[in-house]
């Protein structure tokens, strides 16, 4: 990092983050990404660990949406007043 930047962080109010805070946050987001946790490089910029983070939660809702949906419509095949439906209702909330 430029000294200009670690300067200005240092001097900052406790409230901001330091760069060895930053680097420790980024190293442990690279541990939850599957993208870049199975790849082959342990050379990966904070940048694109930050893209492939929004890329990979973006995913993730969708998977939530789509799990939502198949709950829903095997909702409407049961009884309503069944133990599996009682289940699927507490998945859905």
């Amino acid at each position: 990092m430029s000294d200009r930047r670690s300067s200005r962080t240092q001097s900052g109010p406790s409230s901001r983050i330091t760069d060895d805070q930053m680097i420790e946050l980024v190293s442990k987001l690279r541990q939850h990404l599957p993208e870049i946790r199975n790849g082959r490089s342990d050379k990966v910029s904070a940048s694109k660990v930050l893209q492939e983070t929004c890329s990979y939660i973006r995913s993730l809702h969708r998977e939530v949406d789509d799990l939502s949906e198949r709950l829903s419509q095997l909702l409407s095949t049961v009884d309503a007043d069944s133990a599996e439906a009682a289940i699927i209702r507490s998945l859905i909330a």
